[in-house]
């Protein structure tokens, strides 16, 4: 019960990608995360686009990766969408 309410105010797979780039020990690829939340790289990718555009995230370049970090915004985010999961 407490997942489907989660899931009637939030879309699973983007909230769940914040906090688990939160929760990461290390900065994270975007192949990584899309495993972590069970979703295409694609897919990912698009809503990673989204949320850099909302400045939640960023791209770090180095060499030839892009690593993910989040913003303090995004992190702010992230604690609050983590929060009312507990909540609920």
């Amino acid at each position: 019960m407490k997942k489907e309410i989660f899931e009637i105010f939030f879309r699973e797979k983007p909230a769940m990608m914040l906090v688990n780039l939160k929760n990461a020990k290390d900065t994270t690829y975007a192949s990584s995360l899309a495993k972590s939340v069970d979703c295409t790289y694609s897919h990912v990718v698009k809503i990673l686009q989204k949320m850099q555009e909302a400045d939640l995230i960023q791209w770090e370049k180095q060499g030839r990766l892009k690593l993910l970090r989040l913003t303090k915004k995004g992190k702010e985010v992230a604690e609050h969408i983590e929060a009312a999961r507990n909540l609920l």
